[in-house]
């Protein structure tokens, strides 16, 4: 019985491995996936910026929170994704878990980048200031820096197993940072207003301003595995191209 279940969850991982069968389903899953985003897109686009009403202290521009709040969602995911995928490199030597952590670094700086950004011009009219090294704020752009990290390894290191390596332990040791910008606004005194969605007793934002922010956030999530699976298939391509060169190389 243990043999079995052994071979089978081996076989499992075996095919889920297998970069010519991830490369057929991502070819097929993408068109889907990027139609739903872009519609998703749209519709929590119009619902922020057509149906949502202004807030009552914030006027207008509590619009920002639509791009904003889910960035900032995005930013903290994708780096866990990063984190899960460098420790099954390392458990099960995956032979995409690397692929996959790689890929979607570049994504999620882009997420921390907007998150950043929106929040500091959300910032300025509701606090005054564009900018404060409150623990919110700090961890998010220390978040910021550990993806940049991760990008930099790649790039700084030639041989692909070490880079690998390094990347992992960056990934896993820097996903300390992912609580701490989660509860950072419960753990010390902050700008930031405590959660609002994601709360045992419910949402504290009227339904008007809530399904837009959702949607919203359901689009980033779509836009996200669609940039993902595009950059898994060109990462699987270079490395491709990488070994041919080798052994072209070698043979001469």
């Amino acid at each position: 019985m243990t043999r079995k279940a052994g071979s089978g969850y081996e076989s499992a991982m075996q095919y889920l491995a297998n970069p010519a069968r991830f490369l057929r389903i991502a070819n097929a899953a993408l068109p889907y996936v990027w139609s739903i985003a872009l519609v998703l897109l749209a519709v929590g686009l119009y619902g922020a910026l057509v149906t949502a009403p202004p807030d009552y202290q914030q006027g207008e521009t509590v619009r920002i929170m639509y791009v904003h709040v889910p960035a900032a969602w995005m930013a903290l995911f994708i780096y866990t994704v990063m984190a899960l995928a460098s420790a099954v490199a390392i458990i099960f030597r995956h032979p995409l878990a690397d692929v996959a952590a790689k890929a979607a670094a570049p994504i999620g700086a882009v997420f921390c980048f907007l998150a950043l950004v929106t929040g500091s011009l959300w910032g300025k009219p509701m606090w005054g200031t564009w900018w404060e090294w409150d623990a919110r704020l700090t961890s998010m752009f220390v978040l910021f820096l550990l993806y940049i990290g991760y990008m930099a390894i790649w790039q700084a290191i030639d041989e692909p197993h070490r880079a690998a390596m390094i990347a992992r332990i960056v990934a896993l040791v820097g996903f300390v940072n992912v609580p701490i910008v989660k509860f950072s606004v419960d753990w010390w005194n902050s700008l930031h207003q405590p959660a609002s969605v994601f709360r045992t007793d419910g949402p504290t934002i009227a339904p008007s301003m809530l399904w837009p922010l959702l949607v919203m956030g359901l689009a980033y999530s779509f836009l996200f595995l669609a940039l993902h699976l595009t950059a898994m298939r060109a990462e699987i391509a270079a490395r491709k191209i990488r070994q041919i060169h080798i052994a072209e190389t070698g043979a001469r």
